[in-house]
Formats: C-alpha cells, structure tokens, sequence
C-alpha cells in the first residue's frame, strides 16, 4: 500500500484544493455574481456534456489502462496509443453530424420556459469532446504511476480559471454570454495541455496499424462504453431531468446540494488514480491474493476518511446554508440522500476497478443498464410528484442498488468482499459523532459555528480511530505526523 497511499495523499491534496474552489466558485461567486437563470444555464450545459463525453470518448480511456501491460513491446504499445486516440475521432464526427442534422429539433426542445439554453446547445457537444480526450491524456499518464499533474488539471484548473471568469462578470470586464463561452474554451486548453504532459512521458510513432488482439480491444472498448457511462449517466441524469420538470433555476439549487454532498467522494476519486492500473496489473498477473488484500484496505481506509467528511457534512450543512441567499436553500434530506450516496461509493473501494479490469465487466453492463433505466423512470415519477427531493431518493434508490450489485458480483467472481468487523466498528463511530454533533448548538455566528464542530468532531474522531488502531495505514501515517510535529 505504500505507492498507493503516497499518491493517494498527493491526490487528496489536489482534489481538496479543487474543491476547495468549487466550493467557492458553487456556494458564492455563481450565487451572488450570476443570476440564478444563468447559473442554472451553466449547470445544466456542464451536467449534459458530462452525459454525452463517456459516448464520444467509446470507452477506450478504460480500454487503455486495461491493456496496455498486456503488450510487452514498444511498438504494440503505441499502436494502443494511435487506436484510442482515432476511435473518439470517429465517433465525434458521426455524432456530431448527427447534431447538425437534428439541430433545428434540438433548438425545438428548448423552446418555452428554458428557451434561454437554445444559444448554447453546440457548446455542450464542445465540452464532451474536449472532457473525453483529456479523460485519454489523464489514462495516458496513469500507465507511468504520474497522476498528480493529471490530477491536478481534472480538479484544480478549471475551477480556478472559472472564479477568474466570475470576477471578470463581477467587474463587469466580460459580459455574461462570453463568461459562458470562456468556460468552453477553458475545457479545451486543459485537454491541451494535458496532451502535452501525456506526450512527454510517452511519444508513440503514429501509424495506421492496429495492434494484436484489436478484436478483445474493441468489444471491450464498446461494452466498456455503455458499462462506464452507467455511473456518469446515473450521476446528471437528475439534473438534466429537472431542466424538462421544473424551471431550470432549480438545477442550480440541486446542483449546490450535489457538490457539497459530492466532497466525500474526493478520497474515492484520489486513490482511484492510483488503484485503478495497480488493480489492472494484478489481474493481468492473476495475482488473487494481493487483489483481495488490496480491495479490504482500500474499502477501510477509504470509509474512515469519508467517514469523517460525511459527519463534517450532515452536522454543519444548516449552517453552510445560512451563509448563502435564501433561494438556494434546500431540504437536509436532499444532502443527506446524495451524501449516503457518496459514502457507500468510499465504501466500495477498488471494485470498480476489479470489475472493469476484469472479464466480468459484461455482468456489470447488463446490470447498469437495467439500473439507468430503473433510474429515468424514478425520476419520470418522482420529480413531477416530490420536485428536488424527488430526484434525490430516485438517485439515492439507483445507486444503492447499483453498489450493492457490484459487491455481489466481486464476491460471487473472486470470493472477495470488503465487509469485516473494523468497518462495522467505523460505521458506529461515524453513526454516533452525526447524530451527536447534529444536535450540538453553538449558538455563534454560522463560520465560527462550522470552525468549533468541525474542529471537535475532527480531533475525537481521529483520535478515537488512532487509540483503537483500526487502520494500520493511516496510524502509520499518523505516527510520521506526530513525529515531524
């Protein structure tokens, strides 16, 4: 685990201070910079792109990390490299003819109360390409262990170019249908630069030659699409649904609960980088018993750390929202459901990538697919009958069978699961600091509120996880810690 905890910190670190500025960017400057149309606007073009880029991308940012180890010379190895990058070619042109073709339908489906999107459907399609290729780039960099830049860019630069863009709407330097523009061209420079750093740590010689065993690559590649784009489709697809219910203001609403919620999946998110090709390897090498050793302290170590955001969360969320106008306001039961959502993923651990690194990713396709469906039609009922909350129990129900379904799989498969006794012990402890600190009240001012619950519940935690020794990774880093101090 060493390898994997070093960069998972690096990660961490990364992502935490990209969302440091998301959350900024989410809680403030679009709230009080934006009117809450435009805001809305700006959700709902970022959500839709995120439905359409795992299509244009065909699956092959996975297909790569898969594979690539498989071939054992330089040349096979840049003929992967040329093939993932014309796949996602081919596939935009004919999507995007087809766009062309249909425009006028799609111009049709956004008149009436949102006719405010019709300007800016291209950009959503400009968006999704430039997201699958840096999501190629990004992989590129995993297969040499170097995902701290990569991460950096995925999570750190394009906030940060955002709250420049809203400070420039603020002092009014922009109007707001080029800050809408801006935000297109700043997916397409990151895709860009990150290109560059993925070519400096491997410059393959271009050719038109398919690598060996393109057929294995390319059925993977296309169910991989579909299997992939399961979460991503289960993850917007409530946003883009109340776009059609309710007038689109309230995608922004959601959208703030979303992203708070989303914080506890940062852990997730960092270690993934890390554990995905190690987890690749290990089954290319059918090396079952550090898979499995692998996949408990992954699940452990990541449900403590979640743990922890998941308390901070549910018991300063009031607070959070006092410091933001009153129309973004939102039921805690919204937060609660999508944060429940976010933890079992931390929960999970490297399963997805033992499932999608596996043979057994065609079980996973069926079962998401059923899943997405399942989805739309508890969105179809509950939005128009519950609104937001609606599409929080639709997701919350979604997800918590899809989890549960992956689980199954990786037991019934390789005899492997991440339950032991220490992740009931965590699931205590996280239990009884929610409900306690919920109901403490300071009675300060909402920061400072946030500052002494926060602090409190942090330092017992830590140190009740630290005395009871229930991870010896995070007591050993810890112990460096305390040393250095």
């Amino acid at each position: 685990m060493g390898i994997i905890i070093s960069q998972s910190i690096k990660n961490m670190v990364t992502t935490y201070i990209g969302f440091g500025i998301g959350a900024v960017n989410t809680l403030f400057l679009f709230t009080y910079f934006l009117d809450k149309e435009y805001y809305g606007l700006v959700s709902f073009l970022l959500s839709a792109a995120n439905l359409i880029w795992p299509f244009l991308v065909f699956g092959v940012h996975s297909t790569l990390i898969k594979f690539f180890t498989s071939y054992k010379t330089r040349g096979e190895q840049d003929r992967l490299l040329n093939l993932v990058l014309l796949i996602p070619l081919g596939v935009a042109l004919i999507t995007g003819s087809l766009g062309l073709f249909f425009y006028e339908q799609l111009l049709d489906y956004f008149k009436g109360e949102n006719s405010l999107v019709q300007p800016y459907i291209w950009l959503i399609f400009l968006i999704a390409l430039a997201t699958s290729y840096f999501e190629i780039f990004f992989s590129w960099s995993k297969l040499y262990y170097k995902s701290s830049f990569g991460n950096f860019m995925k999570e750190v630069f394009h906030r940060f170019c955002i709250s420049l863009l809203l400070f420039a709407v603020y002092f009014k330097w922009i109007e707001v249908n080029s800050f809408i523009y801006a935000i297109s061209g700043v997916f397409v420079i990151r895709t860009i630069i990150m290109a560059m750093y993925a070519f400096s740590l491997h410059r393959p010689n271009f050719s038109f030659r398919f690598p060996k065993n393109l057929s294995p690559v390319l059925k993977y590649s296309a169910l991989i699409l579909v299997a992939a784009s399961v979460a991503t489709v289960l993850l917007d697809l409530d946003k883009v649904m109340i776009e059609y219910y309710l007038p689109i203001e309230n995608v922004a609403v959601y959208g703030i609960a979303v992203y708070i919620a989303t914080v506890i999946s940062v852990p997730q998110k960092a270690m993934h980088q890390i554990t995905n090709p190690l987890t690749a390897e290990m089954l290319n090498n059918r090396d079952r018993a550090s898979l499995k050793d692998l996949y408990v302290k992954s699940s452990l170590n990541l449900f403590i750390v979640s743990g922890l955001i998941f308390i901070w969360i549910i018991t300063n969320v009031e607070s959070l929202y006092e410091l933001i106008p009153d129309e973004y306001e939102i039921s805690l039961l919204v937060v609660m459901l999508i944060s429940l959502v976010k933890l079992y993923d931390n929960f999970l651990g490297n399963n997805n990538s033992i499932l999608f690194n596996s043979d057994y990713y065609r079980i996973v396709l069926g079962v998401g697919v059923v899943l997405v469906i399942l989805a739309f039609l508890l969105n179809l009922y509950f939005i128009p009958e519950f609104g937001i909350k609606g599409a929080a129990m639709a997701s919350f129900i979604a997800f918590f069978l899809y989890n549960t379904s992956k689980i199954f799989i990786v037991y019934r498969k390789f005899g492997a699961h991440p339950f032991t006794g220490l992740s009931g012990l965590v699931l205590l402890i996280m239990s009884i600091f929610t409900v306690g600190f919920f109901y403490l009240e300071t009675g300060f001012h909402p920061i400072l509120d946030i500052l002494i619950k926060g602090s409190l519940s942090g330092l017992l935690y830590i140190s009740l996880i630290y005395l009871l020794k229930i991870s010896p990774e995070i007591n050993n880093i810890l112990n460096r810690l305390l040393k250095r101090a």
